[in-house]
């Protein structure tokens, strides 16, 4: 895993790193555009909390909590970062050729395999009903 130190050019920039295994561009059926209009406003769209306007627009990624593809084994293809949850997730290509993301268990990297069942042993990025463990 290479990490990319950037050269400072502005107080902002110093000390500066960038992991080289997150990609940044999502899958397109796994996101959609969210409705964001929060930001302060009541039903009638009149500001009620005053400084929460603007940021930046994000999409929302479909994450599967429920993890219910049982005893199909799963691989690792991106970590990408998640504007939605401040957190990072992976994209799961699983045998059957479906794809989905998960929350990023920590400590696995690109090209672990994963699966999630009663009968799957536990490790990092494995999901198990609490009836198993």
């Amino acid at each position: 895993m290479a990490i990319h130190l950037y050269k400072t050019s502005t107080p902002g920039t110093r000390n500066g790193a960038v992991d080289s295994q997150v990609k940044s561009n999502p899958r397109n059926n796994l996101i959609y555009g969210q409705h964001r209009c929060g930001k302060g406003r009541n039903a009638r769209g009149i500001i009620t909390a005053r400084h929460r306007g603007g940021g930046h627009k994000r999409l929302y990624r479909k994450i599967d909590f429920r993890r219910n593809e049982k005893d199909i084994y799963g691989r690792i293809v991106t970590i990408e970062y998640d504007p939605n949850r401040n957190a990072y997730i992976c994209l799961i290509h699983y045998g059957d050729g479906e794809k989905r993301y998960i929350l990023h268990p920590r400590g696995a990297i690109i090209g672990d395999t994963i699966v999630s069942g009663t009968e799957v042993p536990i490790k990092m990025g494995n999901a198990l009903p609490l009836s198993a463990v």
